[in-house]
């Protein structure tokens, strides 16, 4: 869909906000040239889908008028449970470039004509039997028509749509050393979605989305402490609210971050009996949902492996006309970095 090397804003469309980021590169080197976002409600999106897409396009129109853009075309995301990515053996002859040279449907669990499919061949079948190793990807096509026409309605060109999944992957890599032969979990902890990306070699083995996100941590400060949402927020990022502090709200929310352990670890049980040869080196953590206090020290107690926290800017530069947004946002800006790194594809 890239008709060569031109700067696309990466928009990642998440459940509590639309974040955009544009980047130019130098040889090896990205850096951040622009930055903006803009609040969405909580029936924006419904488990990663567009339920709303007139309040998401009016989300994007504020993004790029606040943003000052040079470039009209974007690359967006789908997430959540409409979408599939998964390690397959495909026929031979799937290599061949063009449209689908094989029967995707007894690959996916969804009927095949309700789905857009795509695929990548990694190489010869690693058990040594016929076929190719390949990552298949599907999305169901009310999802990705419900994106498309979000961002055309907004006057922006979408030039290409990825998986939030695998644009956190890309910014990873750029970011992060690992072993060529380390297997490694990327978790996203959105505001109502987690991805699961456990990735070896540059290649997804197993991507998938747990409905659990920050605003469940919001929720039992609300409750429980009986605050305002924004007061809930501000002391889940570890602020004072009058008397309150992060250590009387610590039991809260570690009891809510045990419920995201307990979905992981069904998550990487499945990848064990999936890829029993396959071990997790380390979990990585991106997303605003990442920075709540305690998450970090619950993941490395309870799987007993290197947990680390994904920085998106540890090798990006951030231009003085973004940086006061950038910086604050962090680890949010995982997939929105990944996705605006898709201008600079081969």
């Amino acid at each position: 869909m890239l008709g060569g090397r031109k700067p696309l804003v990466g928009l990642d469309i998440g459940s509590s906000a639309v974040k955009a980021v544009e980047l130019t590169r130098t040889g090896d080197a990205y850096a951040i040239t622009g930055f903006a976002q803009a609040p969405l409600g909580s029936d924006a999106l419904i488990d990663g889908a567009i339920a709303n897409a007139a309040a998401v396009s009016r989300a994007v129109e504020s993004v790029f008028a606040s943003g000052r853009f040079k470039t009209r075309r974007v690359a967006a995301n789908v997430a959540g449970h409409g979408v599939i990515v998964k390690r397959v053996v495909l026929p031979d002859d799937a290599s061949r470039a063009g449209p689908l040279g094989f029967d995707a449907a007894p690959y996916l669990p969804f009927d095949v004509s309700e789905v857009d499919v795509d695929y990548a061949v990694i190489g010869p079948s690693g058990g040594g039997g016929p076929g190719v190793d390949a990552v298949l990807a599907a999305a169901r096509k009310a999802q990705v028509r419900a994106c498309l026409d979000a961002v055309t309605t907004a006057g922006r060109v979408p030039a290409v749509l990825d998986v939030g999944a695998l644009a956190l992957q890309n910014a990873f890599e750029v970011n992060h050393d690992s072993a060529p032969d380390a297997t490694v979990a990327l978790l996203d902890v959105g505001a109502a979605l987690t991805s699961v990306n456990i990735a070896r070699g540059g290649w997804p083995l197993l991507i998938r989305y747990v409905s659990f996100g920050g605003r469940r941590w919001t929720e039992i400060l609300q409750q429980e402490l009986r605050l305002e949402a924004d007061e809930a927020e501000g002391l889940k990022a570890g602020k004072q609210v009058g008397v309150l502090d992060v250590e009387t709200a610590a039991p809260l929310l570690d009891s809510v971050t045990d419920l995201l352990v307990s979905e992981v670890r069904r998550t990487f049980a499945f990848f064990t009996e999936s890829f029993p040869d396959e071990a997790i080196a380390s979990i990585y953590l991106a997303g605003g949902g990442s920075r709540t206090p305690g998450v970090a020290r619950k993941f490395q107690a309870a799987f007993g492996i290197e947990v680390r926290g994904m920085d998106p800017l540890r090798a990006v530069r951030v231009g003085s006309k973004a940086d006061a947004g950038v910086r604050g946002s962090g680890p949010a800006l995982a997939v929105a970095l990944g996705l605006a790194m898709r201008g600079f594809d081969a």
